[in-house]
Formats: C-alpha cells, structure tokens, sequence
C-alpha cells in the first residue's frame, strides 16, 4: 500500500485525552513533558478522578453509563471543538479502535492519533485481518476460509479437526469465544457465540479455527510513520491471563530461540507494511512451543496495556513517538539502532478480590503506597481518598519492574509488590506475588494455562472472618439485587471482566 510521498507536518497544540484511568494520565504525562497543552473528558462518577486533576481542561462528556460518555462519539467530539483542541488520543479500549470516530475526526481537521480509520476497519475484523497475514505470507492457525453459518459449522469443523475455537469475526476481549473439543456440543456453543458476538460487537458473524492446546501468547511492538518506515520493538509474552484476558506480562519472552523471534519480528513488520499501518500497533501471535511453530492472531490498532515493558527494556517513550507520528515527522528510530537492554515484568493491579472468584472490589481507597527505587515503575490512575466505582474496567494501576536478568526482575517484581499497600478495597496483588514466586513462572516454561496450574494460597483466618461478615452482609441485603446491580453496571467499553462476574460469582463467593 503506498503513503504520501512527503506528508505534510501538522502542528499539535492541544490534545484531547479520549479516555480515564492510568492510561489517561499515562498519555497527559507524555503531552505535558512534550509542551503541548491538554483536555480531559470525564463522566459524572469521574468528577474527581486523577486524569481530571492533571490536564489543563476538563469537559463532562454524560452519566456513568460509558455509552452516555465515553462511548459517546458527538460528546467527545464537541469536547474537542469546544476546546479547541488539535488532536484526539483515545488511549486503549473505548473509541480507541473504532474506524468510524476516526473517520468524524479526520472530518473535523482533527487529528486522531492511531492509524487510518480504512486500517482499523480491516484489522477489526478477523477474517479481512487472516487474509491480509495470508497474503503477507504470514502463518496462520488452520480454519474456515471465512464466516461459518449452522448449516456448515459441523462440515467445517470436521475439516479442521476437533477441538476447534469459534470466534467473533469483530471480536475482542474474549468475547464471542468458545471452545468446542467434540462434534456433540459443537451447535450449542456455535449459538452461544454468535449470541455473545451480537450483543457485543452488534455482528453474529464467526468462524473456526483449530483449537491450539496450551500455547504461549507472543506479541511483537511495531511502530510506523506516515512515510512509509516500520520498525519492531521486540516481543511481549502474555500468556499469564484470566478468562483471556491478560494480567502479568514481560518482556522478552523467555521461551523463544531466536530464529522464531526474528522469524515472528519480520513476519510482523511485513505484516505492517502490507497494511500501510501508521502509528502504534501490537501483532499477536499464539506460540506451539511444543512444535517450535507460531501462528497469526490478530492486530491491535492502538497501544496496549502492557507498553510499559516494552518502553523499559528499549528506552522508547511509545506515546510520544505516537504523538511524533501523527504531527507527521518520520521515524527516528533505525531497526539497527534499537535493542533490548535487560528484562522487565509487568503486573495489572485490579480493584478485584481473588479469593472470591475475582469479584469485583469497589470503594474508597483508605490508604495508598506504591513503591519505588531502582527500576520500578508505577502507572497509576488513583490516589488515596479516591472512590473506585464500579462502572467501569477496574484496572487500577499498572506496577512494571526492570532488571539486568529476568530472575533479578522477578525478585525486583515480587520485592515491589511486598510494599504494595490498596488499604479499603481488594486487589491480586499477594496473588501475583504468588505467581511470580511459583517454579512453573520462574523456569518460564509456562502457557496461557499457568493460572489453572498454581493453586492460590489459602486465605488467612483474617480473610475468612472478614469474607463470612461480607456473606452476612450480602444475604441480610439481598444477593440477588447485590449481583444484578454488578452485571448492569459492568463497563461498556468491552473491555471489563467485571460485566462477567454476574450473579454467580457472587453466589459462588460464599464460605
């Protein structure tokens, strides 16, 4: 695909931050560093969350609801005219990927800070992406050649061979996911799938693919300008997830020889230059570490939760290049000039409560420590006295250490995590403190099963006590309310496990 010969420079004097939490104040941070003024949007239970306290503007953009606010494209939209400001960055999640904001902001002279709407269409949706990795010559995970109807699904998947996954054609986060290991079940979870796949992303449409048992999920960094150069940031291991959803990486991955790394780092950027990808973007691929062979996934259009290892072990500020990229400036950064420098662990700190089937945990944060020293990095998206509410995703900071050797920065990691003080709520910290002490994490031979390997550790007499009052309680209230109350308010962004925690976890919590 061919890019403008010499695109022209746009100045950026203000930006939109179209977004809350950490990675909000991660992307006001960046701006201000960067002398450019900023706008904050924010709904009515965020009146006093930490992005709004940090940018320069605020706008109130609705009600809690996010499809009222931060899912509101004409709101935010206008909070951009109304301010004034020049460019829009929507973080991850929310807008971030969606092609047709990115479309109202070219038509409004603003500039929105991601790839072309054209490129987050193609990529968002599986089938066009698989076809663009085909063409690219990039290996994929053997299935259907497109979208599978009832009729078909069973011809299909015999073709494929069992188990096989079926998966949303527009889907993320893992909804519209669901494994089928014999031909028996397969229709029943052929209609869950594509029922989920509707309410979330307002499609039906799925398709198979073979199942791969226990593998690694691998990531590649790739950044590209408006001029045509793409370079890779190395890898990212993700494997450590939770209902798909991941919750400790690190870079580099520790189970890769390093043929396959630059087998999968090539594959991305060619990958990346097929689709005249501009801006940030994240490759994904599932490893079979027992075949050595590593297959396409999918494209991220926007930057990932987990950066942060990334900018630790390259030295690369990601947001600002990001910010460079859009302004139209080509890439400084030479693929030759760039190397990774040690390694570094990333632990997602969620307002969530492991002993209880990760059930949400929101309210007031009564006392709050994060540590510090060499290496060790906290984005975070509160401060003590705040209200964590329960309407939205409930990623509450992001604690990312560095060392010379992956054994120093687990030691580093689980050190952090011991001076880790969330008083008020629950989080998984002594959970991830757990993991990363475990053998099956510290030999890094783990898979994305690691979670259903490691037992948790047995809740002390204190967490007993404290989980049969917090029962009483729930009972003497009303479960049912309590529960239903969770699932309506569960984040609209797609995003949220706690939309999933529903009526049975919390059923399911009992002592």
């Amino acid at each position: 695909m061919n890019h403008p010969q010499k695109p022209m420079n746009r100045e950026i004097k203000k930006i939109l931050v179209a977004n809350r939490g950490e990675i909000a104040v991660r992307v006001l941070r960046a701006a201000k560093e960067m002398g450019i003024a900023t706008v904050a949007i924010y709904s009515e239970p965020d009146r006093k969350a930490l992005h709004t306290l940090l940018a320069d503007e605020v706008r109130l953009v609705g009600p809690a609801p996010s499809s009222a606010s931060y899912l509101d494209q004409k709101a935010v939209l206008d909070a951009a005219l109304e301010t004034g400001a020049d460019a829009i960055h929507p973080g991850y999640g929310f807008l971030a990927e969606n092609a047709g904001f990115a479309t109202l902001c070219q038509e409004a002279g603003i500039e929105f800070i991601g790839p072309a709407p054209k490129t987050i269409a193609m990529m968002g949706d599986k089938l066009q992406a698989r076809e663009l990795a085909r063409r690219a010559g990039v290996p994929l995970v053997p299935g259907s050649a497109g979208p599978v109807d009832p009729g078909s699904v069973l011809e299909e998947a015999e073709a494929i061979g069992f188990p096989v996954m079926i998966k949303a054609s527009a889907g993320g986060g893992g909804k519209g996911m669901r494994i089928a290991r014999h031909p028996g079940e397969l229709q029943s979870l052929f209609q869950m799938a594509r029922s989920e796949a509707q309410s979330a992303f307002g499609s039906d449409s799925v398709y198979l693919e073979r199942f791969v048992e226990e593998p690694r999920h691998i990531e590649i960094q790739i950044l590209a300008d408006k001029h045509g150069n793409v370079v890779h940031l190395f890898e990212r291991e993700c494997s450590v997830q939770r209902r798909h959803q991941k919750v400790i990486e690190e870079s580099p991955a520790s189970c890769l020889e390093q043929h396959t790394r630059d087998e999968m780092a090539a594959a991305a950027v060619e990958l990346a230059r097929q689709s005249g990808y501009i801006g940030a973007g994240t490759v994904e691929f599932l490893f079979d570490a027992r075949r050595g062979e590593f297959y396409f996934l999918e494209v991220n259009t926007r930057l990932q939760v987990e950066h942060p290892v990334t900018e630790m072990i390259t030295g690369v500020d990601l947001v600002v290049q990001q910010i460079l990229v859009a302004r139209g400036q080509p890439l400084e950064l030479r693929q030759e000039d760039l190397f990774v420098r040690g390694a570094a662990i990333e632990c997602r700190i969620y307002a969530e409560d492991p002993s209880r089937g990760f059930i949400p945990s929101p309210g007031l944060i009564r006392k709050l420590r994060f540590p510090r020293g060499p290496g060790v990095r906290v984005d975070e998206g509160i401060y003590e006295g705040y209200e964590v509410p329960i309407h939205y995703d409930p990623l509450l900071a992001k604690l990312t250490c560095w060392a010379t050797t992956r054994q120093a920065a687990i030691a580093r990691t689980r050190r952090a995590l011991s001076e880790c003080v969330v008083a008020g709520i629950k989080t998984p910290i002594e959970h991830y403190h757990h993991i990363l002490g475990s053998k099956l994490f510290r030999n890094g031979g783990y898979t994305t099963k690691i979670l259903e390997q490691i037992a948790l550790p047995e809740p002390s007499e204190e967490d007993l006590l404290v989980a049969a009052i917090a029962a009483g309680i729930a009972r003497l209230r009303g479960e049912e309310k309590l529960s239903e109350k969770i699932t309506e308010n569960g984040s609209g962004n797609g995003m949220s496990p706690w939309k999933q925690a529903g009526r049975r976890a919390v059923l399911r919590s009992r002592w």
